[in-house]
């Protein structure tokens, strides 16, 4: 038997600091959540007034009771808004995840309108490429809920223009690749964003409420000196019986919302899926809650992180690969929920036996189909003479060639550190993987701040010691200082989840459910044939 027998002591005191700090990164995190929520909450009464629904009420009637709802991005542009981090929204001002309408599985966004009417917030633009991203790769259909004031032009920057464009693109590459784009258009759409109503394949439109135009009513009088109501350019009842933009016309928000749902339960979308019967399988062996007290704040401690795979794999099994071999980095076969994963993880730096190890096991899984999990936790790849004479750039040049190129889903969770090449190594966000989450408690960087600062203190002293023959000690000291500081305020979760550098934070206790949930989307994936074409469909 292959059963990870755990050696963790539940009641020690260091089990109690990691889970208090746990759960004041999770507390925090929930906070951040929750104003973002207050925030477009408070707009209730004026959507009420105008027989509205606020986005999330749309997002909770458009998806099946009861069903699963993985959102993604919370903290998307967190502390980029404003400086202030007491002040900052996070969330990007869209709501965006994967959910169950008439019982099929798709990639819904949202605007969230009840902030700031809509308007694009920093990194708005790129938290929607994203979940366009993972809806293609996961051939999932894709229902967008529009409201938006647009682009805020107070805060006009060119280069959000330009690569705005992508938005566009990404629904006919959708739309081209047999990959359904459903639209409610609930208010404002306009200017170049009329076109995220325009690129859609159906349609519906919400009488007195929806509008699309590329020129409003002062821009076309300032333009053209043209004067025309809203309803004359734009409204829903105007689209929908002459210029033939939308397919259907809603009475209200909740009536165009069961449209959606109608529109979604005729596309028979699962219907040429090969049939997939449940697979049993077993609960872990050990609580979920004690995942939140195996990883230590400080990730210069050491961590056993079969003490992890042990809470989410199926009854605790864990068929670990080359055990012996560079046994630093973990390898091995699991299930969750009955679903095969390869599992590759790190109980310290990648050795070249380790990148040798991982390398084999990469190509093996793609061999036999298995999905691949990585859970990071390393400072990276060894350094020293003995390493390099060994080849450690060579073997992990290797590892990183074959996590690029693997030919199978790869999921990323940062469970504790991701340093330089490491992160490569372990398929960080910049090698692509198929989703890719953090626990509140990582950390990623080039290295770590100590080592970072050392660095540059050990050059700097010796540039000194070249031109003076004196060392500044003070400056020195000043230097490493300021370089912690910038090192430390980069690499927590808050600030690389503001930037769209995962796909969200994760409670460590939800790890199985999600893995789960996402493993189970991959899968899906893998076995349909979407019907593609040379080109979106197209307004008549």
């Amino acid at each position: 038997m292959a059963v990870i027998e755990s050696k963790l002591s539940v009641g020690s005191d260091t089990f109690r600091e990691n889970q208090q700090g746990m759960l004041s990164l999770l507390e925090r995190i929930r906070e951040l959540e929750n104003r973002t929520r207050t925030k477009s909450e408070a707009s209730k009464e004026r959507f009420e007034k105008r027989g509205q629904l606020l986005p999330r009420e749309r997002i909770a009637l458009v998806l099946d009771p009861g069903a699963p709802f993985l959102e993604l991005s919370t903290l998307a542009g967190y502390g980029l808004d404003t400086p202030d981090p007491d002040q900052s929204v996070p969330g990007g001002g869209v709501v965006a995840g994967i959910g169950y309408v008439s019982g099929v599985r798709v990639m819904i966004a949202a605007n969230d309108s009840g902030i700031d009417a809509g308007a694009l917030q920093a990194m708005g633009l790129e938290k929607q490429l994203r979940v366009q991203e993972l809806a293609l790769k996961n051939k999932l259909p894709y229902v967008q809920l529009v409201e938006s004031a647009g682009a805020n032009l107070l805060k006009y920057k060119v280069d959000q223009f330009i690569h705005g464009g992508t938005l566009f693109a990404n629904l006919t590459r959708l739309s081209a690749a047999g990959l359904p784009v459903v639209t409610v258009t609930h208010g404002s759409s306009t200017a170049g964003g009329a076109y995220q109503t325009g690129l859609s394949d159906y349609i519906i439109m919400v009488r007195d409420r929806s509008r699309a135009f590329l020129a409003g009513p002062p821009l076309l009088k300032a333009a053209t000196g043209e004067i025309a109501t809203e309803e004359e350019l734009g409204g829903a009842e105007m689209h929908t019986s002459i210029s033939g933009l939308g397919d259907y016309l809603a009475e209200d928000d909740r009536d165009a919302l069961r449209m959606v749902r109608e529109i979604v339960a005729q596309l028979d979308w699962d219907g040429e899926l090969p049939e997939d019967k449940p697979r049993a399988f077993q609960a872990p062996r050990y609580d979920r809650e004690e995942l939140l007290g195996v990883m230590p704040m400080d990730y210069k401690r050491p961590v056993d992180m079969k003490e992890v795979i042990a809470r989410i794999v199926d009854d605790s099994y864990f068929l670990e690969f080359g055990a012996n071999y560079g046994s630093s980095t973990v390898c091995g076969h699991a299930k969750v929920e009955g679903l095969p994963v390869g599992i590759i993880t790190n109980n310290g730096p990648i050795d070249p036996a380790g990148a040798t190890k991982a390398t084999h096991f990469i190509q093996a899984c793609c061999q036999s189909q298995t999905p691949i999990l990585y859970l990071n936790n390393t400072t990276g790849f060894m350094v020293g003479k003995e390493y390099e004479q060994a080849g450690i750039i060579k073997h992990g040049s290797k590892m990183i060639q074959a996590v690029t190129n693997a030919t199978v889903p790869q999921i990323t969770i940062y469970c504790g550190a991701s340093f330089g090449a490491g992160n490569y190594g372990m398929c960080g966000r910049g090698f692509a993987p198929r989703f890719c989450f953090s626990w509140p408690n990582a950390k990623t960087a080039v290295m770590g701040a100590e080592q970072a600062a050392k660095t540059m203190t050990n050059v700097t002293e010796a540039a000194m010691k070249r031109k003076t023959g004196e060392v500044d000690h003070d400056k020195l000291a000043a230097m490493e200082k300021k370089i912690v500081d910038t090192f430390e305020s980069q690499m927590d979760v808050f600030t690389t989840s503001a930037r769209l550098l995962d796909d969200g934070v994760i409670d460590p206790r939800e790890t199985r459910s999600v893995l789960s949930y996402v493993l189970s989307v991959c899968r899906d994936a893998e076995r349909r044939e979407p019907h593609k074409m040379q080109f979106g469909v197209a307004r008549p």
